[in-house]
């Protein structure tokens, strides 16, 4: 492996081929903070950010751990995100006679403002380049696997180190498929409160059947407020908010973070995902849909406790079908082809180069015939509870903490064991009707897709039927006390073993079973597929420099557009709707689920100023975990906020279209008139406008 100063000896050297960048559209990319476009954005648009302009859009950007983003929309720690990504704190909190999601939420005061159960955000305060002191730790290793556990082991000690010394939440991630290892620093924050959250109607107007399309008529928007040593937060890092909002053709920005893209990959890995990962996925969330709408049926209370699942498995189910069909298009699949042929040729141009890159390729075809055969585990091995789920992190956490904090499985390194606990220790409630429903049924699953003697169906049931079995463990456990789940964490190893918790020893059986499955794939998937994609990433930045971004990896990222609608349907979607066409919508189906209008929205008919636009589209790139990010203008002030993208978009995992690819956000205008004529919520209003 070519080592840091080689790699860029090599780019002083071939300088001159930087000019080979592959054509992008300039909207295209999810940017790093440290390498924003600032040439595309110049180029096209005139405009230039300053760093003063990028750090105070950084700082004011969050992170969710519920798998989200959001920013700070006033000095006093006002956070604002998405509908349905504050929905699981919702739902945790929400009991048979205060359904929050049903029926929404709103703080007129600052007592009244409600905890959130596990929510913890972060902000990143602070990025270091780390990849010298990574490849440095696997140098001179051959053995592929003993490289892994090497570099696993230095970037451990990285966080750890930076944990020590600073306090912060420390990751180390990877950018261009292992070219670059940068420590990201976050400031933590667990104490966030619920302040605003309309009803889930309101959110989600039009239900699945509108989810991921345009036009779009929804107030997905919810209001927290991070607190730190029992008071709100104050910071100068905030997004003003902007009263007209987003115009057609205006210049927008998206500081998000976006999960995962795989627009980097090599065709080998895109078949794979095609043939093999994807459909055992799919079936897998289709059965779970299956499930838990069979049990919302029998009542408003089961709907009640299953709401948020089906609409977190709908969605996910919605996403690998249009990555199906992504992969399905030859057009697409063709044009991967062709930039992974030029990206191969530009290599075998250099004698160097394809000495030391020109077989990476065909490593990642060899180790993705080798994972083949694993993917069916990783699916289908699964328990579908809370309370298995809480049993084995305990039993390997009291484990794991015994060892070198670079030895240990990554979930439990010292960095990281934080944000776990506070997880593991969550008072949310548990209802045993759903943990039986889904343990049952993903235990049946694997047993069918696996076969009954399956070492990790075994290592669960011990022979037993799978109902009698899970009534056992969940009615028999004590896994749902978050005392007792300390407790077992207080008294580490000698606590575990001794415990005769159901679930505790049901997960000590399957803990050797998990960790041996974990060894394989590291030893003869990843240990081969990381090396191999570290080679592309360095060829990558030789071939083409740092004109390129990296894939998604659920970090912050700055993204830019225009507010532009787009042709479809054999017609043109307008850049915005507006609430004019929110009561079009709901009166074509005659107001009927899921196009049913609130009893706020029927009432504020003849109040609301119905021209005011409500969501609008943009060529912004971006993808999953993008919900909640805030859109902004040249100004830096808020004029929006991302909640969905087009039907197209679902291809963007592996390409951006800029003329059909679409981000579909909430407007501004629209915000502040539903905060002060539906909800008679004017002061969260003034706290958004400054007033």
């Amino acid at each position: 492996m070519l080592v840091r100063n080689l790699r860029m000896a090599l780019l002083l050297s071939f300088v001159f081929l930087l000019t080979a960048a592959p054509l992008m559209r300039a909207e295209e990319g999810m940017w790093t903070f440290d390498n924003p476009p600032l040439k595309l954005l110049k180029a096209k648009y005139g405009f230039t950010p300053t760093q003063a302009w990028l750090d105070h859009l950084r700082l004011s950007s969050v992170r969710l751990n519920d798998g989200g983003s959001g920013s700070f929309v006033s000095p006093n720690g006002l956070l604002l995100t998405n509908h349905h990504v504050a929905r699981g704190q919702l739902q945790k909190n929400s009991t048979a006679a205060h359904d929050y999601l049903r029926d929404g939420f709103y703080a007129a005061t600052p007592d009244q403002e409600m905890k959130s159960a596990d929510l913890e955000v972060n902000v990143l305060v602070a990025m270091q380049d780390v990849t010298a002191r990574v490849e440095g730790a696997i140098k001179g290793i051959a053995d592929p696997a003993k490289a892994l556990r090497a570099r696993d082991a230095e970037i451990a000690a990285i966080e750890k180190t930076s944990k020590d010394k600073t306090g912060l939440r420390s990751d180390v991630v990877s950018f261009y498929q292992g070219g670059e290892f940068w420590l990201y620093q976050y400031k933590a924050y667990t104490d966030v409160r619920l302040v605003f959250a309309p009803e889930q109607q309101a959110a989600f107007f039009g239900g699945d059947p509108d989810n991921f399309t345009y036009p779009r008529y929804d107030l997905d928007m919810a209001l927290f407020r991070v607190y730190e040593n029992g008071k709100p937060l104050h910071t100068e890092n905030y997004l003003k908010w902007s009263a007209k909002g987003a115009a057609p053709g205006e210049l927008i920005f998206i500081s998000g973070h976006p999960g995962s893209t795989a627009r980097q990959d090599t065709v080998a890995q895109l078949l794979a995902e095609r043939d093999v990962h994807g459909p055992a996925m799919t079936e897998y969330l289709q059965r779970r849909v299956a499930t838990a709408q069979a049990f919302a049926a029998q009542g408003p209370e089961q709907a009640r406790l299953v709401g948020s699942t089906i609409f977190g498995l709908q969605n996910s189910l919605k996403v690998y079908v249009g990555r199906a069909e992504a992969l399905s298009d030859k057009a697409i699949l063709a044009k991967k082809q062709a930039e992974e042929n030029d990206f191969r040729q530009k290599v075998a141009a250099n004698p160097e180069w394809q000495k030391e890159f020109g077989g990476a390729w065909d490593t990642i075809a060899r180790a993705e015939e080798l994972e083949k055969p694993l993917i069916k585990n990783q699916i289908f091995r699964r328990a579908d509870s809370q309370l298995f789920t809480i049993a084995l992190e305990i039993v390997q956490y009291v484990a794991e903490i015994k060892k070198p904090d670079g030895e240990r499985l990554p979930l439990f390194h010292d960095a990281r064991l934080g944000s776990l606990k506070f997880q593991m220790l969550s008072p949310a409630p548990v209802y045993p009707a759903t943990e039986k429903l889904f343990m049952a049924a993903a235990l049946k699953l694997a047993q069918e897709k696996l076969g009954k003697d399956d070492d990790y169906v075994q290592a669960i049931l011990k022979g037993g039927a799978v109902d009698q079995t899970v009534t056992s463990l969940v009615d028999g456990t004590k896994m749902a006390d978050p005392a007792f789940r300390k407790s077992l964490l207080d008294g580490g190893e000698a606590a575990v073993a001794a415990s005769t918790d159901p679930m505790i020893v049901a997960a000590r059986r399957v803990d050797p079973v998990v960790r041996a499955s974990t060894r394989r794939m590291r030893d003869t998937v990843s240990s081969v597929l990381a090396p191999a994609g570290e080679k592309l990433g360095t060829a990558r930045f030789l071939v083409y420099g740092k004109d390129a971004y990296p894939d998604a990896t659920f970090t912050l990222r700055l993204s830019y557009g225009t507010v532009a609608g787009y042709p479809y349907n054999g017609t043109i979607a307008p850049p915005f709707t507006t609430f004019y066409g929110l009561y079009d919508r709901a009166a074509s189906f005659s107001n009927k689920p899921p196009f049913n209008l609130t009893p706020r929205e029927a009432a504020g008919l003849g109040k609301l100023d119905l021209t005011t636009p409500l969501d609008f589209v943009s060529t912004g790139d971006i993808i999953g975990g993008n919900s909640g990010s805030p859109v902004v203008n040249r100004d830096g002030e808020l004029v929006g906020l991302i909640f969905d993208g087009n039907i197209e978009s679902l291809a963007g995992d592996f390409e951006y279209d800029g003329t059909r690819n679409r981000a579909v956000a909430v407007h501004s205008a629209g915000m502040i008139e539903g905060l002060r004529t539906l909800y008679n919520a004017g002061a969260l209003a003034d706290e958004l406008q400054g007033k």
